[in-house]
């Protein structure tokens, strides 16, 4: 077991899916802050500044770039991050699917909207983890999930963050649930840059908006364990990964998605 991880760790990471891992990430603040830089100086075709009517401020986040940005593939494999994985998801196995970077400038309005990310993806498999740092100390900004909705008998609608539409036919999903109003269990912390909020796919989660006078620059990692397979969407997922050519139940193509671990 990694030093940063205790079984209490592992017990609440694999009853309420959420967990916090103090410092993961406190040796590589500088290389991820330069990364999201040389990011939002060259953003990638995924890229979005969250223009929504009414909101204020600049709500910038895209992903899939550890190819082309050095720092984070750095970070990923010059980091504890996979131990650290393999031992909240108990697999054997890590496997990389993708990175994410959130970025609220001061004064922006604009709240990340409660959401699940698994049924974004086209990722199915109960071992999975996103991990959520921000490189700047965060109070109201930080990242609150709703613990034990990973065990949730129905996913919640995907829907797009600026337009607010659905992302499938409503059909086979619950509506997107408010926890606030609904008194559900909130986890959320202070959090010090390099900090990690750890949390399965399947865990509902949203930020506030930045009403401080400093920049909430976040990055956010999402891995695969041994259990992982391709299952198909009813549209387009996101990420989108175009040309993949996989099919339902097979292996993520580990050309694509790399083998970290085992």
């Amino acid at each position: 077991m990694h030093p940063l991880v205790s079984q209490d760790d592992i017990d609440s990471y694999q009853r309420d899916g959420v967990v916090l891992i103090k410092g993961l990430f406190a040796d590589h603040v500088d290389a991820l802050r330069a990364g999201v830089a040389r990011n939002m100086e060259n953003p990638g075709p995924y890229a979005s500044n969250n223009d929504k009517p009414g909101e204020t401020g600049r709500f910038f986040d895209d992903y899939c770039n550890w190819e082309r940005i050095p720092e984070f593939a750095q970070v990923i494999h010059g980091s504890d991050v996979a131990q650290v994985a393999a031992d909240l998801m108990q697999s054997k196995t890590v496997q990389l699917f993708h990175d994410h970077v959130l970025v609220k400038e001061p004064g922006t309005s604009m709240a990340t909207p409660w959401h699940q990310d698994g049924p974004y993806y086209f990722a199915e498999g109960r071992q999975n983890v996103s991990f959520w740092s921000p490189l700047d100390p965060v109070t109201e900004a930080t990242l609150r999930c709703v613990a034990g909705s990973h065990l949730w008998e129905k996913p919640v609608l995907p829907t797009r963050w600026v337009k607010g539409d659905a992302f499938f036919d409503p059909a086979p999903y619950m509506p997107v649930p408010d926890p606030d109003t609904e008194a559900m269990d909130i986890r959320e912390w202070q959090m010090e840059p390099g900090d990690a909020v750890a949390f399965n796919y399947g865990i509902l989660h949203g930020a506030r908006g930045n009403q401080s006078t400093t920049r909430r620059r976040a990055f956010s990692l999402r891995l695969l364990g041994e259990d992982a397979t391709y299952t198909e969407r009813p549209g387009p997922t996101s990420p989108p990964f175009p040309g993949h050519d996989m099919v339902q139940g097979q292996r993520l193509r580990e050309d694509w998605f790399p083998m970290l671990m085992g």
